[in-house]
Order: C-alpha cells, then sequence, then structure tokens
C-alpha cells in the first residue's frame, strides 16, 4: 500500500487548493475573531476582574463593527475560494504521511534492529489524547483558547516527556512488600555511550518530579546551555538509556528526605551544579501556552515548585564530557509515596499510576480533536523533534458518497517512532447533530516494530478512532464500534503478506485507541458498555460492564476548573486526581437517570472516579500464536493541565516471546 506524503495527486491540484483556501482564509479567520470576542474564558474573566467594568464593553464596541466590515468585504472573495475548493476534495487524499527529514535525528531503522524475537521480550508503549485544537472561537466553547499556541506548547510537552531516557525504579519497603516493580516515567541524567545501568541509592519523600540534564532538540538560551552543548556530546533523542534506582524504605512505609547520591563508577566532580531548593521561583500562573520557568509541565524550566523537586548530589570523579548532555534541564515524574504508589491493589497484575509526565520512550501516540490545521501543522514540527513518522490531516471534505457535506477533518492524529507500513481511514457516515459537520471516523495503522532471525517482519496494528460526542446517540455510537470491528477485520486482511503455513510476518501487538465518548459508569450508556467490542479487546482499566477498577479514573476534567491554581500544573492536578474529593471537584462524573441534573449532587451520590471516556484496549486474538501479550503498565497523565479538557492515558505492553524470558 502507497502512504500519501501530499494531500493531492499532482503539484498543479495542489497549487489551485492552496489560491483557494486562500481566497477563504479572511473570511474565516475575521468570523472566528468576531465570535471569540464574545466567548470568554474564565481566565480571562478573572483577568479582567481587576479592570473597570465598562473596559472590555468598550474593546467589543470597537472591535465589533471593524471585524463585521472585514467580514463582509471578504465574503465575494471567499465564495469564490469556495466554489473552487468543493469540488477540488473529490480528488483529496485521505490524510498525509510525513517522515524526519532531517536523517541526523532519524532513527526508525536503528529500532527495527534492536528486537530480532530471540531471547527477551519487548515492551511498547502506547500513548492517547484529546487536545482540544479547534477552532478558538469554538475551542472556547470547552473553556480553553489560544489554539496556535496551545499546539505548539502540547507538542513540546507531549515530546519533552517521551524524549527522558527510561529508568526502573525498585522499592523496599519493610512494611509493604507489593511495591516492588519497574517504574517507566521517570529520569535521571543520560550518559552517552554508557551502555553500563547505573544504580542509585536514594531516600526520598513523595515527590512528583526532578530535575536533570537531558538531550532535547528544542533550543535554550541560557549561557550554561550553550557553553555545554558546544563541549557536550548529543545522543539521540528517545535514545533507551536504562538507570536502575534501588530506594530503601524506613519504618511505617514513610521515606527519608529527599537527596539522591548518583554512582556510575565514574562520578562528575565539575558537572553538573547542585540546584538549591531555596532558590526556587513559584510555578506560573499564565494561561494555556505561556508557561514559564517553573511550570513542570514544560520540562526545560529552570526551577520548579519546592515540593516536586528533588535535590541531586553528584559525587567526586571525574567523567568524559562527550558522554554528558546538559543541554536542557528536564523533570519528570519520579516517585508517589509508598501509600499511594503504583500496585495499591494486591490482586492486580500491573503497573498503574497518575503521572504528571508522559511516559519515557513513548512508542506511538493516538490523538483526537487536531481539527485546526494550521494548529496540526505547528504540532507536527515539535512531535518530529521526537516522532520519526506522523500521519496527520486525516479525514475527508465536502461532499462524498456515504456522507454528508464536512467542514472539517476527522481530527485525527497519529505518530511514531517506527516506520508505518499500511495506513487507511473510513469516515463514519451515520454522524448527527454537530457531529456531522465532522469527518470523524477510525485511522488504521500497520507498524513495523522488529524482525526475526529469518527475516519474518514483526508487525503491529493501531487503531485511533473518535466516536459521536452527542449525548444520548447510543445507537450511534453502537453503530459506529460495529463498523470499527468490520474495517480493522478488513484492514488486516488486506495489509497482511502472511499465510498459516509460511508466515512471513508475525503480529505482535493490536492496539483500539481513541476517545468513544462513553463511560463504563453512566446508566445512560449501558449499550456501549456490552458491545461486543469488549469480549475481543480487553481494557486494562475495566472489571465489567458498569464496573472500573478501584483504581481508574475519569479522564474528562470540569471546563470551568482548569484555571484554578489547584489544577492549573502537572505537578498541583496530580495531586488533586490522586484524592477523592480532588476528583470530585474537578472531574465531570457519570450522569444517571436515578438522580438531578446537578453535577454537584451527582458527584456526592455516585461511585466511581469520574467519566473515563477515553479508552486503550488491546486484544490477544490474531497474534502470533506462541507470544503472549500482556499490560506492563498504565498510567493516567496530567502534563497538558491547563491546554486541554481531557486526561491523555498511557499503556505499556509487554510481547513476551516465550524464548528465555524471566
Amino acid at each position: 500500500m502507497v502512504l500519501y506524503t501530499s494531500p493531492f495527486p499532482n503539484s498543479f491540484l495542489s497549487v489551485l487548493h492552496s489560491f483557494s483556501w486562500g481566497l477563504i482564509f479572511p473570511c474565516y479567520w475575521f468570523a472566528d475573531r468576531l465570535v471569540a470576542s464574545f466567548v470568554p474564558t474564565t481566565y480571562e474573566k478573572r483577568q479582567r476582574a481587576d479592570d473597570p467594568c465598562y473596559f472590555h464593553a468598550l474593546c467589543i464596541i470597537i472591535t465589533t463593527p471593524i471585524y463585521l466590515a472585514l467580514l463582509v468585504a471578504s465574503l465575494p472573495f471567499a465564495l469564490i475560494g469556495f466554489l473552487l475548493w468543493s469540488p477540488l476534495q473529490s480528488a483529496r487524499r485521505p490524510y498525509i504521511y510525513s517522515r524526519l527529514k532531517d536523517k541526523s535525528h532519524a532513527n526508525g531503522a536503528a529500532l527495527l534492529s534492536e528486537w530480532k524475537a530471540a531471547g527477551n521480550g519487548k515492551s511498547f508503549c502506547f500513548g492517547s489524547a484529546n487536545v482540544c485544537l479547534l477552532p478558538d472561537s469554538l475551542a472556547r466553547f470547552n473553556n480553553v483558547f489560544n489554539t496556535q499556541a496551545r499546539a505548539k506548547e502540547i507538542g513540546r510537552r507531549i515530546r519533552n516527556g517521551a524524549s527522558r531516557p527510561q529508568i526502573k525504579i525498585y522499592i523496599d519497603s519493610p512494611t509493604n512488600t507489593s511495591i516492588s516493580a519497574a517504574s517507566f516515567s521517570s529520569l535521571v541524567s543520560p550518559q552517552g555511550g554508557d551502555s553500563t545501568n547505573r544504580t542509585v541509592n536514594a531516600g526520598m519523600k513523595r515527590t512528583t518530579s526532578m530535575e536533570y540534564k537531558g538531550d532535547n532538540s528544542g533550543s535554550n538560551n541560557s549561557e550554561d546551555g550553550r557553553d555545554d552543548k558546544a563541549g557536550s556530546g548529543e545522543p539521540n533523542e528517545g535514545e533507551e538509556n536504562t538507570c536502575i534506582v534501588r530506594i530503601n524504605g524506613e519504618d511505617n512505609g514513610h521515606m527519608s528526605d529527599i537527596e539522591t547520591d548518583i554512582v556510575n563508577g565514574q562520578a562528575n566532580a565539575s558537572g553538573t551544579a547542585e540546584h538549591s531548593l531555596e532558590g526556587d521561583t513559584e510555578i506560573s500562573k499564565t494561561p494555556n501556552h505561556k508557561q514559564k520557568d517553573g511550570d513542570s509541565g514544560s520540562l526545560d524550566s529552570y526551577s520548579a515548585s519546592r515540593e516536586s523537586l528533588v535535590k541531586v548530589r553528584v559525587g567526586d570523579g571525574t567523567v568524559d564530557q562527550s558522554t554528558v548532555n546538559n543541554k536542557l534541564l528536564y523533570k519528570a515524574s519520579i516517585m508517589k509515596k509508598t501509600s499511594v504508589r503504583k500496585k495499591k491493589h494486591m490482586d492486580e497484575t500491573f503497573d498503574h499510576e497518575i503521572s504528571a509526565f508522559f511516559p519515557a520512550n513513548l512508542d506511538f501516540l493516538c490523538l483526537q480533536e487536531v481539527f485546526d490545521k494550521r494548529a496540526a501543522e505547528k504540532l507536527k514540527e515539535q512531535l518530529h523533534h521526537y516522532f520519526e513518522y506522523i500521519v496527520y490531516d486525516v479525514g475527508v471534505y465536502g461532499c462524498h458518497a456515504c456522507c454528508s457535506f464536512k467542514f472539517v477533518n476527522s481530527g485525527l492524529l497519529f505518530a511514531s517512532r517506527y516506520p508505518v507500513m499500511d495506513a487507511a481511514y473510513h469516515c463514519y457516515p451515520n454522524g448527527r447533530g454537530t457531529d456531522s459537520l465532522a469527518s470523524k471516523g477510525a485511522l488504521f495503522l500497520k507498524v513495523q516494530v522488529g524482525s526475526t532471525p529469518q527475516d519474518q517482519r514483526i508487525v503491529g496494528y493501531i487503531s485511533c478512532t473518535h466516536l459521536q460526542a452527542i449525548a444520548g446517540d447510543t445507537t450511534v455510537r453502537c453503530e459506529q464500534l460495529d463498523m470499527l470491528q468490520d474495517w480493522l477485520s478488513e484492514f488486516r486482511k488486506s495489509t497482511s503478506s502472511s499465510s498459516t503455513a509460511n508466515p512471513e510476518e508475525l503480529v505482535a501487538f493490536d492496539v483500539i485507541c481513541g476517545d468513544l465518548n462513553f463511560d463504563n459508569c453512566s446508566s445512560e450508556d449501558k449499550l456501549e458498555q456490552q458491545h461486543s467490542l469488549f469480549t475481543h479487546y480487553k481494557d486494562p482499566c475495566r472489571i465489567g460492564p458498569g464496573e472500573d477498577k478501584p483504581w481508574a479514573i475519569g479522564t474528562l476534567l470540569d471546563p470551568e476548573g482548569l484555571y484554578d491554581d489547584e489544577v492549573f500544573t502537572p505537578d498541583n492536578l496530580q495531586k488533586v486526581l490522586e484524592s477523592e474529593e480532588g476528583r470530585k471537584g474537578y472531574l465531570v462524573y457519570p450522569t444517571s437517570k436515578n438522580h438531578g441534573s446537578s453535577q454537584k449532587g451527582r458527584k456526592a451520590s455516585l461511585k466511581g472516579n469520574g467519566r473515563r471516556i477515553d479508552y486503550m484496549l488491546y486484544t490477544e486474538e490474531g497474534l502470533y500464536m506462541e507470544w503472549k501479550v500482556e499490560v506492563e503498565e498504565f498510567s493516567f497523565i496530567t502534563q497538558l493541565a491547563g491546554l486541554t479538557d481531557h486526561l491523555p492515558v498511557a499503556m505499556r505492553l509487554m510481547v513476551s516471546t516465550g524464548e528465555d524470558d524471566p
């Protein structure tokens, strides 16, 4: 199957499309700004609280006639552009495939050589998030704004969080033996060229982030950053460095004071400077994209809140400067206190946590609601610093045989560290209401993740989707789930080059990610909860229809509270969501016909931990029969706090080959 690298089959159609959109865009922009001026967010309302009450009204009185006049003046050009644009959509391809052009940062081919399906298995990490990148006027109805700047910041946070080196943390606690597992969401300073594991003995209180200096392709304006860049080696982003950290617990399950000694056989005497907690600045309270020093979600700030930093002290010794990259300061999720850390429930077979950062070494990312095309370009540019392969601008426009007129695309975006072999898109033909204006559908991808010593390809299947959003459209969503299963089955058959007798490919995993717009606890969603999809695919957060696991939390945030100080930063949102009272204050809870319409009343009376509408599903069916797939870790992520009204989720799968697996 050919992957489409441009939206049109020839340059003439591309130029004609650009010309037609150039005629439409001024009218679109003026209309967007006009509507946006009448839909303030709660953050803007708070900012205007100190202004005279007449000031904002005066601004609207002045700008509204100007926008209206320019809108009317641009309408004739927009009409001409629309007459050119609309018929061109019949020749438009359903997606754009982008591959990183800078070969010095490309490492997809190298990743394929890492796993030969011999010896131990391999883990793969998947992430999914609804990022609400709508035109600014529409995004404001979800209480977020400045779509273009948010897109850039979202991409920067994701790739900074994912590019952290992976370390394994083991906790030895005399009072809580259930916590003895590897963490894949923490970090230390990477040592380029050092392939040996490093052991760090540390005692620490509850903390969610630590500073380290690591590699990133983003710019750093500090003098130290420039000097370090000139005198140090630069390991590739996403390089899978591994460090072992052992934490010895004290009596009663408490951790000792926060001070870490880093031991590496060779220590750095003149390397990193020690950052004092007393000199830290406070977390910036700027909205959405304007994150300043101290916002732990940015990962490249020089300071953080006192309670979220881990002080690092480097021992005596020397180290080759070519093995250390001091380009940027990262901070990453490291450790919850014993009482709330992973594997709190003894009967659970995998780790789970609420993390302030995206998992280190994130392999695949599925995003929803990337509707704005300019925002998609900005997001793609940021993600390409970490992901080599991206599929974006997915969907159809205009009139199509099976669908109504579509004004925007599907909003789906897929990013991968591994090569994409095939891709296909299908539009749901049964969208209703405002959802029918977007080409919501499903994106199916086949990726290569390795090869066997016999040169058999090891592949995986990933599906990304976004279902009907309007409440009460249960039948529509069930029909879309039926179509999703049928299309996925057809995609697997059409892209498979194997036979049972002579397999040329070995399937390692099959994962479905997306915003399904129903939860597993609401009484109104019973039909979706009992859909046959959940008999073929497993939901790590689900016990059965209508019942989630105790540790699973909702992924839909209450829009009215997005800019409260308590949840405006990743660390703060993480702390709030770890408590039941905090969740009741800032998550949307399941609806019930037995209770009143008051959101507050429902929260107090209903069980559960919020509406979980963002899903990560996997199956053991249709995979290579001698391999076993199991969940290794599941995370609810707060790194996009203040940027979207959804919580991203991440899942790490372990593919065990059965050959010398521990």
